[in-house]
């Protein structure tokens, strides 16, 4: 049955005003634009063209990188996605196999404004490893975010997560790649689209990052996204997340609770939880935002999960450059923070 949004406006305005709590014009129309933001911004309004929101712009693939930029797209039985490979200037002088990043926009965002935001072209550059950026187009999706609501795409073998897996596995069969060294990253909905990946092909990705997003199963529909978008009691599948999991999530997130990133480590360690031993610390970044970081280790030292809570951020990528969108450059760099994390997860590096 289509959703109709407007039903979630007029019995929350119904509400309001049968308890004396929206008498003004004013009031209401504040209330209703923040309903409708929040709707926007979680792609959950029907799938038609909308407006670039105040945040939202188009930003170059990388500051003059010397590595190569090539445009690229995948289909099969559950649709077509374009996507763009950013590949290092070193790719073509080593032998060695080279790990992959898949990294997933966020709503309203496409893949040259992601890459600038994160400046993941930037360490790929610096360790070598290839960055691929799917696209959302708006026909999947009005704000361009990935479904991660629908059940249709939160399971193996159809819609988004086959597509976003054959994107992986075709750039491997094409490029010098290390099977073993696979991940897979987002921010929002791409984060818990990356979420549903983890879950899904464990095989195919190695480890997950989540920037500000929720956990497989959080979600069936659109009403039940938005709920748990806020902090409501969603539904939530109970198996694990068997990839080691790296989260990251501003504690003022308007747009997507924080509860939801804790959400995400609970199933990156649900199996196994009481043989993790967890290590606590705090500390202020450069930019003066003080962070909370929870790692959840095995026997052997390695961690399953890696949780940090940024204090005064919002709905935005920790450490990002601020020519791309939803991003806060005072935060702890999330993006070498996730490639250090993804490095230890193979047991090549210090968590």
């Amino acid at each position: 049955m289509p959703f109709d949004y407007r039903s979630i406006t007029d019995t929350i305005e119904r509400s309001l005003a049968s308890a004396g709590l929206a008498r003004e014009a004013g009031m209401m129309k504040g209330i209703t634009d923040t309903i409708h933001q929040s709707l926007s911004n979680a792609g959950l309004y029907p799938h038609e063209p909308q407006a670039r929101g105040p945040q939202t712009r188009e930003a170059p693939t990388g500051p003059g990188l010397p590595g190569e930029l090539l445009e690229r797209s995948f289909s099969n039985a559950a649709g077509t996605r374009a996507y763009e490979l950013y590949v290092p200037s070193s790719y073509p002088l080593g032998s060695e196999p080279v790990p992959l990043v898949v990294m997933l926009h966020g709503c309203k965002q496409s893949p040259g404004d992601f890459s600038v935001g994160t400046r993941m072209n930037e360490l790929a550059e610096r360790h070598g490893f290839l960055v691929a950026y799917p696209a959302q187009p708006t026909a999947a999706n009005g704000s361009s975010c990935w479904n991660w609501f629908r059940a249709t795409d939160q399971a193996r073998d159809q819609g988004e997560p086959s597509i976003l897996a054959g994107i992986a596995r075709e750039i491997a069969s094409h490029h010098r790649v290390d099977n073993r060294r696979i991940f897979v990253a987002g921010m929002s909905a791409g984060a818990a689209m990356a979420v549903i990946l983890g879950a899904t092909y464990p095989e195919l990705f190695a480890a997950v990052g989540a920037h500000s997003g929720l956990p497989h199963g959080a979600a069936h529909d659109v009403p039940s996204a938005f709920k748990a978008m806020k902090g409501g009691s969603a539904r939530q599948r109970r198996s694990s997340l068997a990839v080691p999991t790296i989260v990251f999530h501003g504690a003022q997130d308007p747009t997507v609770n924080a509860c939801n990133g804790a959400a995400i480590v609970e199933q990156a360690t649900f199996a196994r939880e009481h043989a993790l031993h967890l290590e606590v610390t705090s500390g202020s970044s450069a930019g003066g935002c003080s962070y909370r970081r929870s790692v959840y280790r095995d026997a052997s030292g390695r961690a399953a999960a890696e949780h940090w809570v940024v204090a005064g951020m919002g709905h935005a990528w920790s450490g990002g450059d601020a020519r791309g969108s939803f991003t806060d450059a005072r935060g702890p760099d999330a993006s070498a923070e996730m490639i250090r994390f993804f490095v230890a997860s193979q047991g090549t590096g210090t968590a």
